[in-house]
């Protein structure tokens, strides 16, 4: 199991150093906590890996939420119950604790994957449910043609869903999930049809992939976009995202059952 950083952060990424804006950016959409909250099955006891500063825990009655980043639990509303300091791939709950459990846009950064995913179906009764991207899709998106690099580190990251549904065992099905055009959770696809909003640094901090990549490309990215939304070159090409009322891009949910 790697190290965890002065932060706690145990993955790939130091929520220490990137995190301090992130629930600015990354607040939860309504639309896609109802595909989450469906594929729960209407289970009470809810556990939450991965859990950051609380997003989508709405889903459930009583949600058990883990976190190792101290930089990500610190910005849970009070509203929330505090998240335990705890790690995927080390669980200290017993065998069946709950009836479901979840982890949203988290299961890229474990050290372990198939063994954080082995711990959630261990202490859970029911349906695990899994919302990544598939890493086989994350290249088609328009940004791939500004900062390919980015969305290399993000299909290099994000683990193959038949892996994470090896890794859960039982019954498992894939369901891709659209994200509207104006998503609240500012992932790099929720700005499918806004490409403005990518200009913000502070937008692109809430998605981890681009900690990946020097100023360079950043800088790069930020010039040739600028330049073509002010030519009109990427309205040409692009355009009709812009009223395109949702994406069916590389997100989905991964739910197995026993």
């Amino acid at each position: 199991m790697k190290a965890r950083t002065r932060d706690g952060s145990a993955g790939d990424v130091d929520y220490g150093t990137i995190g301090s804006g992130y629930s600015a950016y990354r607040r939860p959409d309504e639309r896609i906590a109802q595909f989450v909250a469906e594929s729960l099955g209407g289970a009470r006891t809810v556990l939450n890996v991965g859990a950051g500063s609380g997003s989508y825990e709405n889903v459930a009655d009583a949600v058990t939420a883990v976190e190792p980043s101290a930089s990500m639990r610190a910005q849970r509303p009070p509203r929330l119950t505090r998240a335990v300091d705890a790690v995927a791939e080390d669980l200290p709950f017993a065998d069946g604790e709950f009836d479901a459990a979840m982890t949203l846009f988290s299961v890229h950064q474990w050290s372990d994957v198939a063994a954080g995913l082995r711990e959630m179906r261990r202490v859970t009764r029911g349906p695990v449910v899994v919302l990544t991207c598939d890493p086989a899709s994350v290249r088609d998106f328009w940004l791939y043609e500004y900062a390919p690099g980015v969305l290399d580190t993000e299909a290099r990251r994000y683990p193959p869903v038949d892996e994470i549904a090896a890794a859960l065992g039982g019954t498992g099905t894939v369901e891709a999930v659209p994200i509207p055009l104006d998503c609240t959770d500012g992932f790099n696809e929720a700005y499918y049809g806004r490409p403005e909003m990518l200009l913000d640094p502070a937008a692109r901090q809430a998605c981890s992939a681009w900690s990946f990549v020097d100023d360079g490309v950043r800088e790069r990215f930020d010039r040739t976009l600028r330049h073509d939304l002010a030519s009109g070159t990427w309205d040409e090409r692009f355009g009709a995202l812009r009223v395109q009322p949702a994406y069916e891009g590389s997100l989905v949910i991964v739910r197995s059952t026993p």
